[in-house]
């Protein structure tokens, strides 16, 4: 391959696959690998080079599998290592590649190196493999220093020992029940090592790293400085300097990097990918980007901006310039399995008011939702991000419209978000919510092969946004992002911005393509010498002309001839 040539994940559209919530074959109320494998063909005509499934590994799933009790074998709830490596195959049948999500920061409670951890005196080659430390205190009692969990309390439990006395603590970023690993260890190196290879060998062609910037620890666990008044534990363990971005973690990635590189050396024709998970300032994130480390990062900011065009411009700006300094590649996405559905982040009637919007797409405010608001944003969204540089990131549902489910029972919802939380903040579950295949709503809209109650209830108003539905639509959501996936390969070059005195519009080229967006409330009517000589290609909305451009609408156009 030459330097010119690109590789397959640098423009790559990825589906993000939430195993749990995709499809249920067996009728249990939970997806599974073969509810996947029955719907290859839908992702296949949606348009997608790969899909990026969330952990499927072994787990008792109290954080629905980014707790891991075993990184060399899959969740029996979902099918065997038989049924995955079917999977595998009949994707790349359809030119489809395999991605995994990688959870180094932590295992599961129940892993059994932390089993034999728990068993182990302190100072033992078991408890090395984790942050085992003797606590403060005359007797112990209190936690070795002040850190706090992201999920909520100290980010410290103390442990019973053999002999029934009050024991060592150990440290868990999360929860009590995702201790995290020490990755000073020898073992938790060559532990990996070997996971990596293990998946490469079975045809899995990247990898999404979990948690990233909290990999890293200061050897001596000392206590953090104190953060602003007022925050939650999920918003003070940014400022933990000893916990959070700490440098010792570059020589983890950089040791996964020659693992990779290695591998791709003695398989002639793979080509691999790593993409890391991290939300934190350019100069951390590019860090992680110098060309011994990650493949990709996620470009976060346009999932986390106001629908003003000022920032929309400044996240394209910012992301594209950050990356071009190393010669990465972006990724963009605007939805995550831990992000509030878009559709109901810009339905909120003040999502374009920069003094009401939180920042943090997991903090719910008052203001009142107009759900076809959201949808046609949305739309506009993802025209607009489709017609970037770099590869597109998409979450299951985004396609068909979904909405977050934001009036779920408390007893259904399971995020430990919520419960550790004791409700303060809602959590995750409203992102996570099986979809909707058909109109039937015995079978939880064609979610499972019988009347079973699926793990989170289902809207009852979802029949009208089910695939079935919308694939006999064209003018459906599902339809509109079948066509702008379509139609990507038709943009090519680097992003050239294009200057206008029109209020809230964002415009830029490539190759002479025209990309426009109108983010403000108003229609706009483009100038003469700006669209003369060109086509539509693409509008989000159907109204949309040569020289009026509705409200919330994306348009492409053609070179000037």
């Amino acid at each position: 391959m030459t330097k010119t040539e690109k590789l397959w994940w640098q423009e790559a559209v990825v589906y993000q696959l939430y195993p749990r919530s995709f499809a249920d074959a067996n009728g249990d109320g939970r997806g599974d690998f073969e509810g996947i494998r029955s719907h290859l063909d839908y992702l296949r005509d949606l348009g997608i080079d790969a899909i990026w499934m969330s952990p499927c590994f072994p787990s008792p799933q109290r954080d629905h599998g980014y707790d891991v009790a075993d990184y060399f074998d899959v969740e029996p709830t979902y099918g065997t290592l038989d049924d995955f490596d079917r999977l595998v195959a009949d994707a790349k049948a359809r030119k489809i590649r395999i991605m995994l999500d990688i959870v180094p920061n932590h295992c599961s409670s129940d892993h059994a190196w932390f089993q034999a951890a728990l068993k182990a005196a302190p100072g033992s080659p078991e408890r090395a493999r984790f942050w085992f430390r003797d606590g403060k205190g005359p007797n112990g009692d209190e936690p070795p220093n002040n850190w706090r969990a992201i999920f909520g309390g100290p980010a410290w439990t103390r442990v019973t020992e053999a002999d029934g006395s009050p024991g060592q603590w150990y440290e868990h970023t999360f929860t009590p029940w995702q201790p995290d690993f020490n990755w000073y260890n020898h073992d938790v190196l060559d532990y990996f090592d070997r996971m990596l290879v293990f998946w490469f060998d079975r045809g899995v062609d990247g990898i999404r790293v979990d948690a990233v910037p909290v990999l890293g620890k200061h050897p001596d666990m000392p206590d953090s400085p104190p953060a602003p008044p007022g925050l939650t534990d999920g918003q003070q363990w940014r400022y933990n300097i000893y916990g959070h971005f700490y440098p010792t973690a570059h020589d983890v990635w950089k040791r996964w990097r020659t693992v990779i590189d290695d591998y791709e050396r003695t398989h002639p024709g793979r080509h691999l990918v790593t993409i890391s998970e991290s939300y934190g300032p350019p100069e951390e994130l590019l860090r992680y980007m110098q060309g011994d480390e990650f493949h990709q990062s996620f470009a976060f900011d346009l999932m986390l901006i106001t629908w003003l065009a000022a920032p929309i411009r400044a996240a394209i700006t910012d992301s594209l310039d950050m990356l071009a300094s190393v010669g990465g590649a972006p990724a963009w996405t605007l939805n995550n399995h831990d992000t509030q559905r878009i559709v109901t982040r810009l339905g909120r009637l003040n999502a374009n008011d920069p003094a009401a919007w939180t920042g943090n797409n997991l903090l719910y405010v008052d203001a009142p939702i107009d759900l076809e608001l959201g949808r046609r944003r949305a739309r506009a969204a993802v025209t607009l991000a489709a017609a970037l540089p770099g590869a597109l990131y998409l979450y299951q549902g985004e396609e068909l419209g979904l909405e977050e489910v934001l009036d779920m029972p408390d007893q259904a919802r399971e995020d430990p978000l919520f419960i550790r939380s004791n409700g303060k903040e809602l959590g995750r579950d409203g992102c996570r919510v099986p979809l909707p295949w058909t109109t039937d709503a015995t079978t939880s809209y064609g979610f499972s092969p019988a009347p079973v109650a699926p793990w989170l209830p289902q809207p009852k108003d979802w029949a009208d946004l089910s695939a079935e539905r919308q694939v006999a639509d064209p003018q459906s959501m599902l339809a509109w992002y079948r066509t702008v996936l379509a139609h990507r390969p038709l943009l090519s070059g680097d992003l050239q911005w294009v200057d206008t005195d029109l209020p809230e519009c964002v415009a830029f080229e490539r190759d002479g393509a025209l990309i426009l967006a109108n983010v403000g409330p108003d229609a706009i009517e483009l100038p003469a010498e700006l669209v003369s000589g060109r086509s539509l290609i693409l509008a989000s909305q159907p109204d949309a002309t040569m020289q009026l451009v509705p409200s919330d609408t994306c348009v492409w156009m053609s070179p000037a001839h």
